[in-house]
């Protein structure tokens, strides 16, 4: 701990600004204008020097790692898929479920789609809203109510409802995969376009 103090030390404007100040005195000795007084001479410009030195930079926020991000993200769908799986939804819904997961799995699983995904902070925001929150509380709120409308007829069932929901959150999925992949085909064309270039 002492050490890494030393070392920051070392490097900080401070002590930079100072050893100028202070080599600065040492040529004023070394020109005979110091005289007998060079070490308080040497010392004073260094200290001068360290007073005048210019503020240190604030170190830069560490962000967390988007990868990182993606990684919890996925260990959050595999807690949903489970919790999906001891759900009992009609057969209309649990398709569009269906569809939906697959894709939510595609665009989580390890890979190029993953790799593209983390450069896309709205992506990786959309994935993670659909996985904590869109996908749960749609499945939560139908089986909920389901009880309910059984006492109240008359009013538009709850799995069309949740049939709706999933179809606008696989919609919303394919157009960030579809998305995701227009990157992808830019990067590559990007890259062609390069390597030719390095032919000519």
């Amino acid at each position: 701990m002492a050490t890494s103090r030393f070392t920051g030390y070392l490097e900080s404007r401070k002590n930079i600004t100072g050893s100028l100040c202070g080599l600065l005195g040492l040529a004023l000795t070394f020109a005979g204008v110091a005289g007998p007084y060079w070490p308080v001479v040497v010392a004073g410009l260094y200290g001068a020097g360290a007073l005048i030195a210019p503020p240190e930079r604030p170190p830069l926020p560490d962000f967390p790692d988007p990868s990182a991000q993606l990684d919890e993200v996925r260990a959050d769908f595999e807690r949903l898929t489970a919790y999906l799986a001891g759900v009992e939804l009609p057969p209309a819904a649990a398709g569009r479920l269906a569809e939906l997961t697959e894709l939510l799995a595609a665009l989580l699983d390890p890979g190029w789609v993953t790799e593209v995904l983390a450069q896309d902070p709205e992506g990786v925001h959309a994935v993670s809203r659909a996985v904590r929150q869109d996908v749960p509380e749609a499945v939560d709120t139908f089986v909920r109510t389901r009880w309910w409308t059984r006492l109240t007829p008359g009013q538009e069932p709850p799995e069309r409802h949740l049939e709706r929901q999933l179809t606008l959150l696989h919609e919303e999925g394919e157009r960030l995969a579809a998305s995701l992949r227009e990157t992808e085909a830019r990067r590559q064309e990007s890259h062609t376009r390069y390597l030719e270039d390095r032919q000519q």
